[in-house]
Order: structure tokens, then sequence, then C-alpha cells
């Protein structure tokens, strides 16, 4: 496949994810809180990545880790498209977690 192909993929899911959540180290979705996913718009694709249009602020429990990302299909329940693993955050008090759009991307591969 070729470069337009994966630039089509990359719009499709553009549709398909519209809310991303933050994880622990186990891969389970935080929760508690003011915890709560955020909606996502989509920028791109270039070269078959799609990074969202801004940085997201989310709220952290006390105790929480955060140690990746997921796309979701919705900002409650919804389906888990997958995401990928960040560098390990562990919160002792409630925080705020920037996730960094221009660091934030979907890569759609062709092999």
């Amino acid at each position: 496949m070729n470069q337009a192909y994966a630039n089509a993929l990359a719009t499709q899911g553009k549709t398909l994810i519209k809310a991303i959540g933050l994880v622990d180290d186990e891969g389970t979705e935080l929760s508690g809180g003011d915890y709560a996913r955020k909606a996502v718009t989509w920028d791109g694709p270039t070269n078959g990545v799609i990074r969202p249009t801004a940085d997201l602020t989310f709220d952290v429990p006390a105790g929480a880790t955060v140690a990746g990302w997921r796309g979701y299909s919705a900002t409650t329940s919804g389906t888990d498209y997958g995401g990928a693993d960040l560098d390990t955050e562990t919160f002792n008090n409630a925080g705020e977690y920037v996730l960094i759009a221009s660091k934030t991307g979907i890569k759609h591969n062709i092999e």
C-alpha cells in the first residue's frame, strides 16, 4: 500500500476516536476525583500520522499513576482503540497531567 492509503486510514481514525483517557501501569483507565476523559479533535493526517489539535489537561486523583493514554469512541463507555505508553508519573496528591498534542500521535504504517 502507499502513503495515500495510510492517510485514508488516518482520516478514518479521526472519525472513530472521539475522546482520550489516561491509564495506569496496568492499563486500567484512571477514575475518581475530578478525572474524566477529554473530547479530542485531530490534525492531519501528515504522512499517515494524526495528532490532537490541542494539548489536553486532565485532573488526576490523589494516589493515581499515569502510564499511558488511550483513544475511545466516546467520552464515557465506548470502544477502547488503544494508544501509547507515557513516562510514568505518580500523583501523591490530586493534580493535573497535560498530554502534549505535538508529542501524541497515531501513526498508520505502510509496510
